[in-house]
């Protein structure tokens, strides 16, 4: 992070007239997503740091959607509740009221197309790229706020790739993004729920982990068929998430004896469920970032990632890379990692080690910067790269 000021120490110009900033806090009442996840870690990690003395001239504060139970405080930005709408309706219409005057910060795709001075995170591309995973309506209207808000606000997203995937569907320009890639250490916060492994007899075979999702771009579907191949007979898949078998079943795939759903867990089962794991499987044919290989690796498991979307960009030259059109690749990839364990553990402390430079204080120290940069008036120069993100050699 570049630009920190203490209240003491600052000069006499960042002190006069402090900076109007307003938060988006609806990922404090929707339902708990991945995207809610990332916004809630870069707010929390940005007030980690103002609590240390970085940028505390800035006036912000968090405005949440009112008639949700009222979340934990934040040590240095002050939260107020509005309504009484909800949803996107409240995005769109009360939100830009609100903070009409200030500098509006969004941290989860959308944003008020009414707010003419804001900083958007958008994660990816998607909506645009693989239509198929979405229904046509929330595909259309996330496509038509993204290029909305691309013209008018400043871009952030979390990885190069997703940076040239937004300028290649023509949502903004290459100089107006500026790439904040994820952090993945809250994986190190809860001690792990080793009764997951118990409660679905973990302990007596090898097993890969992965994520039940059934959106196409996720591509489950070349680990469910290479499930089915009889090097992989002595291994379990387990898949953990919100699909059940029926949601694969629906597209037509079968679901060998070997492949275990596990549902939803928490990230304290997780976390035992990726330390106990053979490795991580994430076959997407896109992916804005990829968290769950880079969590994995962070604990120790080795990942076994398709060369597609941000995968090999984020997760580096620890990775395995297999073929996301063929099964027989990734039942390789496993069945050679299992046969190896000097390599495994190789692979294992390269992955940790790489992993461990994604934290969420450096990406709220990179938004903070940005942050500050635009509340003030500057031009924070030519879109900026996080130098948390190195290219797969």
């Amino acid at each position: 992070m570049g630009q920190l000021t203490d209240a003491k120490t600052g000069d006499a110009g960042d002190r006069a007239g402090s900076s109007q900033v307003a938060i988006n806090g609806k990922f404090l009442g929707a339902d708990f997503t991945a995207v809610h996840r990332v916004a809630g870690e870069l707010v929390a990690g940005m007030d980690r740091l103002r609590q240390r003395g970085a940028y505390t001239d800035l006036d912000a504060e968090v405005i949440r959607i009112a008639g949700f139970p009222e979340p934990p405080p934040f040590a240095t930005f002050p939260m107020r509740a509005i309504g009484p709408l909800k949803g996107q309706p409240w995005e769109q219409l009360e939100l830009p009221f609100v903070s009409r005057g200030r500098l509006l910060v969004n941290l989860c795709n959308l944003a008020p197309v009414a707010a003419s001075r804001a900083i958007t995170l958008i994660h990816d591309a998607q909506v645009f790229s693989s239509p198929a995973s979405y229904s046509w309506a929330f595909a259309a209207w996330y496509r038509t706020i993204y290029r909305a808000n691309g013209r008018r606000h400043v871009i952030a997203t979390i990885s190069e790739f997703s940076r040239q995937e937004l300028v290649r569907f023509g949502v903004a320009r290459p100089e107006n993004i500026h790439v904040i890639s994820n952090g993945v250490d809250h994986m190190l916060r809860p001690a792990p729920d080793v009764r997951i492994l118990d409660r679905h007899g973990l302990r007596t075979s090898p097993y890969v982990l992965a994520i039940a999702n059934a959106q196409p771009h996720k591509n489950v579907s070349v680990l469910l068929r290479a499930f089915q191949r009889a090097e992989l007979s002595p291994f379990r898949l387990v898949l953990f998430g919100a699909a059940g078998p029926e949601a694969f079943e629906a597209s037509g795939e079968t679901i060998a004896h070997n492949v275990q759903f596990v549902g939803r867990v928490s990230d304290a089962e997780l976390r035992a469920l990726m330390e106990n794991a053979l490795c991580t499987a994430f076959p997407s044919r896109t992916e804005g970032f990829g968290m769950p290989p880079l969590e994995g690796m962070l604990l120790g498991a080795p990942a076994i990632i398709s060369p597609c979307g941000a995968l090999p960009e984020v997760c580096g030259s620890s990775a395995i890379l297999a073929d996301p059109d063929r099964p027989d690749a990734w039942a390789s990839a496993i069945v050679g990692l299992a046969a190896d364990e000097d390599r495994r553990r190789r692979l294992s402390a390269a992955g940790s080690a790489h992993a461990a430079s994604f934290t969420w204080d450096r990406a709220a120290g990179s938004l903070l910067d940005l942050v500050a940069s635009v509340a003030r008036g500057g031009k924070f120069g030519a879109g900026s790269r996080d130098r948390a993100l190195t290219p797969a050699v």
